[in-house]
C-alpha cells in the first residue's frame, strides 16, 4: 500500500515537472511561415512526448493540459481560448497516437513509427478541427477574416503542423535516451536493491 502511494506520488511529481518544463518552453517560440506570423512553433510538446514515452499516453495528455492551463493563466488568451483549446486538443491527439504505438513495444522503431503517425494524426486532426470548429469560431470573433478556408488549410495549417511535428519529433528522439534514465531513476534504484 505504501509503495503504491509512493509510486503514484512519484508519477504525479514527474508529470507536474514535465508540465512545468513544457509551459516554460512555450515562451520560446518563433514563426516559420511568413503568410501566418501568428502561428508560432515552440517546443512545449517535447516534454509531453517524453512523458508519453516514459510514463504512458495518459501522462502525455495531462502534461499537455498542464502546459496550456499554466500558459493561459500567466499569459492570458488573445483568442478567446480558441487557440489554447486548439493547442491542447491537437497536442493530445499527437501524444496519444505516439504513446499508444510506442506502448505496444518500447523500441526505437516503434518510437519513430509512433512519432510519424502522431504527426500525421495531428495534421489531419488540425485540418478537420480548423475547418469545422476553430476557423468558424475565429470568424465570429474577427469578421474581417474571410480567407478561402480550403486554401488556408492547405497552404498554412498543413505545412505548419507538419514542420512543427517533424521538428519536435526529432528533438524528442535526440533527448529521449538521455532523459529516460532520469525519469525512471527510482525504478532503477529499486531494481538494484532487489538484485
Amino acid at each position: 500500500m505504501y509503495k503504491t502511494k509512493t509510486r503514484n506520488l512519484n508519477l504525479q511529481v514527474k508529470i507536474a515537472l514535465l508540465g512545468a518544463v513544457a509551459f516554460v518552453l512555450m515562451f520560446i517560440d518563433f514563426p516559420i511561415l511568413p503568410a501566418a506570423p501568428f502561428l508560432k512553433i515552440d517546443f512545449g510538446d517535447v516534454p509531453a512526448l517524453l512523458g508519453t514515452f516514459a510514463l504512458g499516453p495518459v501522462a502525455g495528455v495531462i502534461i499537455e493540459a498542464i502546459k496550456v492551463i499554466l500558459y493561459t493563466l500567466f499569459r492570458g488568451s488573445g483568442s478567446a481560448m480558441i487557440g489554447e483549446v486548439a493547442n491542447f486538443s491537437i497536442g493530445a491527439v499527437w501524444v496519444l497516437t505516439a504513446g499508444l504505438i510506442y506502448r505496444r513495444g518500447k523500441t526505437r522503431k516503434n518510437a519513430i513509427l509512433g512519432l510519424t503517425l502522431g504527426v500525421l494524426a495531428l495534421t489531419i486532426f488540425a485540418v478537420v478541427c480548423n475547418y469545422y470548429v476553430f476557423l468558424p469560431l475565429y470568424q465570429n470573433i474577427v469578421p474581417s477574416l474571410n480567407a478561402s478556408t480550403i486554401n488556408y488549410l492547405l497552404t498554412i495549417i498543413v505545412p505548419f503542423n507538419l514542420i512543427k511535428g517533424v521538428m519536435a519529433s526529432i528533438v524528442t528522439m535526440v533527448l529521449y535516451k538521455k532523459v529516460s534514465p532520469l525519469i525512471h531513476q527510482e525504478a532503477m534504484i529499486a531494481k538494484r536493491k532487489t538484485v
